[in-house]
């Protein structure tokens, strides 16, 4: 058992080596050259990109127009949307999911990333039963 003790730094090392995404053996990458420096710059670090909500779960905003949207060519209904204000500033279009809304001018809702497929340049959803836009009507039989 004391065995295993003593070879405890060696396997997290190597334990630790093997989590990372290059897969090549543990030692044998070298530092680069300052040639190499010179001539590559400096690494360049992935973005993270933010989606359409600007990094937050969900954004208020306040309706300026509502409009109705023609989808893209194989699809032919037509799609309720509404031109809003959101809380940082910035106008967007956002979809109005289910059948029927009372959004006018002024209201307030709750704005939620999720594309609509089918409808170029909308990228944001609106929350059904949250502050001003009601919850959809179930339809009777």
């Amino acid at each position: 058992m004391s065995a295993l003790w003593n070879l405890r730094p060696a396997l997290t090392s190597l334990f630790q080596a093997s989590q990372h995404a290059w897969a090549g053996p543990v030692l044998s990458r070298t530092m680069a050259t300052l040639n190499q420096m010179h001539r590559m710059g400096k690494p360049k670090v992935p973005h993270k990109s933010i989606g359409a909500t600007f990094g937050c779960p969900q954004l208020k905003a306040v309706v300026l127009k509502t409009m109705i949207r023609k989808p893209k060519k194989p699809n032919s209904a037509n799609r309720k949307c509404a031109r809003v204000r959101l809380s940082n500033g910035k106008e967007a279009v956002v979809f109005i999911p289910g059948e029927g809304h009372n959004l006018q001018e002024h209201n307030v809702v709750l704005i939620q990333g999720g594309r609509t497929q089918d409808l170029p340049g909308v990228k944001l959803t609106v929350v059904r039963g949250k502050y001003d836009c009601a919850h959809v009507v179930k339809k009777k039989q």
